[in-house]
């Protein structure tokens, strides 16, 4: 009464998509550790337009050459511009956090589909192996009582 073992026939499929799955995780992870960059990246620029600001306010009380005016109001809006695109490279690295957790949630769906079906197939398998041992046994049970009764 040997029970032939289970083989799920998309196992490797199923250990493919697994594989999937980890990449997605890995490449998400990865996706928002670039997102931490680039929001420091956007507190510096920030911090440096607010800088730029301030030494500007201060600027108006204190006698400037008409050169000094027009470099600090170009450092100011060289500023403005560097955190405007700090802003754009944010919303840019977000866009590809989205992509990344989409990306796994997709491979998690297909992976999970694979799972619950090498779970159902398993219960066949199961149920169907243990309905042949019951068969088996009820047929040693009869052949028993049958040499028992014949021996009477």
């Amino acid at each position: 009464m040997t029970r032939r073992p289970f083989n799920f026939r998309l196992e490797r499929v199923r250990a493919l998509r697994e594989r999937f799955e980890d990449q997605a995780r890995e490449e998400l992870a990865e996706s928002l550790s670039v997102r931490l960059k680039g929001e420091a990246m956007l507190r510096a620029a920030s911090d440096t337009y607010a800088q730029a600001q301030q030494k500007r306010r201060h600027a108006t009380g204190v006698e400037l050459t008409g050169q000094d005016l027009v470099a600090s109001q170009a450092y100011v809006e060289r500023a403005s511009r560097l955190r405007h695109a700090a802003e754009l490279e944010l919303d840019r690295r977000e866009a590809e956090v989205d992509a990344r957790r989409t990306a796994l949630v997709a491979a998690s769906r297909e992976r999970q589909v694979l799972e619950r079906l090498k779970e159902r197939r398993l219960a066949d398998h199961r149920r169907e192996s243990e309905r042949t041992e019951a068969g088996l046994l009820d047929e040693m049970a009869i052949t028993a009582h049958r040499r028992q009764e014949a021996s009477l």
